[in-house]
């Protein structure tokens, strides 16, 4: 596609910061909900400032060559409440996100060094276009029904309130269409931001009618939070090492380590392959192939490094946000400054309550106006590698029917505390449909030369 701004360049000082703030809104429902949902006091100040780190120490790693922001990872959740489950004290628990999260970091060590020596050419023939390109569609595929819910606030009954949230996620989903598609200049370059105040000032509104009249099926958006801000991260080193614990309490710190390490390895595994069709995907769209250059073993150390450096501060291990590439594919600015600018920004807004709690008032519906869009992109994306595909030959219909399918039908396995994604039990089936009909084409294409002498 053709970009606006391109990995290297750099918008004006007042654009750059708009142009940030507009990648922050994209990431930040994502980023916050998963220490929300862990619950246990975890952070989500924390959590935003140790995205912004981890963001940081990946851009590093991959030599600001790579223009994706990095945040709270949802596969990890489980893993996260098991390490808490797992011990006798919330110190313990906090201590075993740190340790977990260094845990899984060094599997993408790992996994960089083999890259490294091993190269990056297997991984093409492991997963072409029609693997790799419906994989990429079912990670904003998957999301959907996310997008939906929250558009509609999870209501389907299509009772007053429901009824509400859909005008306020049509509202900010037009806006950010029209903006995207008709705006000029700068509106064009920043849909979201525009889509998300005008569906914030539609539910302002629809909330003060309701205040004033009593009437709750009304009230869109929560202002209470701001009588309970959080004023500074609670960070999760802090929290580990301020109790007074013995390790003899768990049981044996052997047992405990061993939970930790079952729950975390294993999924580390997982979001590897997620972490490449994430990683194609931004390749497509900016034009240059990532896994070349900056290399397919410097995104695994950004990311794996990052992991650890963000969990130290926010205990949640990151992961490149899908999110983040729609919003790249959609205004086409791939700036790496940009999103530089937004670790910077989401580390220092992480002390300022007022502001967070502000982007944290913004109403689901809103924000699943916006992701319709975001997550239809990534989807789009996915469609857009699989073109040059030969649908004449069945092997491919079948491999990319599988992916579709077992993808789109939400095919997650959980083994004890380990949970396969629905995309990565897709990708690993769609390989191995691939490899074995590959055979297959092989073997006859060798009979056909013989034949043919």
């Amino acid at each position: 596609m053709n970009l606006t701004y391109g990995i290297s360049d750099k918008p004006k000082f007042g654009q750059l910061i708009v142009f940030a703030l507009q990648q922050l809104l994209a990431i930040l429902a994502a980023t916050i909900a998963v220490p929300a949902i862990v619950g246990n006091g975890m952070s989500q100040s924390a959590a935003l400032f140790g995205a912004g780190v981890g963001t940081i120490v990946y851009l590093l790693f991959t030599k600001f060559k790579s223009p994706v922001f990095v945040g709270s990872s949802f596969a990890f959740i489980g893993s996260m409440t098991a390490a808490f489950a797992g011990g006798v004290s919330m110190s313990v628990g906090y201590l075993g996100l740190i340790i977990g999260a260094v845990m899984a970091g060094l599997v993408y060590v790992v996994l960089a060094i083999i890259v490294k020596f091993a190269g990056v050419g297997w991984i093409s023939k492991l997963m072409p276009a029609v693997v790799i390109g419906p994989t990429v569609s079912i990670i904003g595929l998957s999301l959907a029904g996310n997008a939906v819910s929250d558009a509609l606030d999870a209501t389907y009954d299509m009772n007053l309130h429901s009824t509400i949230c859909l005008i306020c996620a049509l509202v900010t989903l037009f806006a950010v269409v029209i903006s995207s598609v008709y705006g000029k200049k700068m509106a064009k370059l920043i849909p979201f931001i525009i889509g998300i105040a005008c569906g914030y000032v539609v539910a302002a509104i629809f909330t003060l009618i309701g205040t004033a009249t009593g009437n709750e099926q009304l009230l869109i958006i929560d202002f209470s939070q701001f009588s309970n801000m959080q004023w500074y991260p609670d960070f999760t080193f802090v929290k580990a090492f301020s109790g007074s614990y013995d390790f003899g309490e768990v049981g044996s710190i052997g047992a405990y380590l061993g939970t930790i390490a079952v729950a975390y390895v294993p999924v580390a595994l997982v979001v590897f392959a997620e972490h490449i069709a994430d990683h194609k995907n931004l390749s497509s769209i900016i034009g240059q192939d990532l896994l070349e250059d900056p290399g397919l073993s410097r995104t695994l150390l950004g990311d794996g490094v990052g992991s650890m450096a963000g969990a130290i501060f926010g205990g949640c291990p990151n992961t490149t946000y899908g999110e983040s590439v729609g919003c790249v594919a959609i205004t086409g600015n791939a700036s790496v400054i940009t999103i530089f600018t937004t670790a910077i920004i989401a580390i220092l807004i992480s002390f300022f309550a007022p502001f967070v709690t502000l982007l944290a008032t913004i109403p689901s519906c809103v924000m699943g106006g916006v992701c319709i869009t975001l997550y239809g992109f990534i989807a789009v994306s996915g469609l857009k590698m699989i073109q040059s595909v030969d649908f004449g030959e069945n092997k491919n219909v079948f491999t990319v029917s599988v992916i579709l399918i077992c993808g789109i039908g939400g095919m997650e396995l959980t083994f004890g505390s380990v949970t396969i994604t629905s995309i990565a039990c897709a990708l690993i089936l769609g390989i191995i449909v691939n490899l074995v009909l590959s055979r297959k084409s092989e073997k006859t294409g060798k009979s056909e030369e013989k034949t043919d002498k």
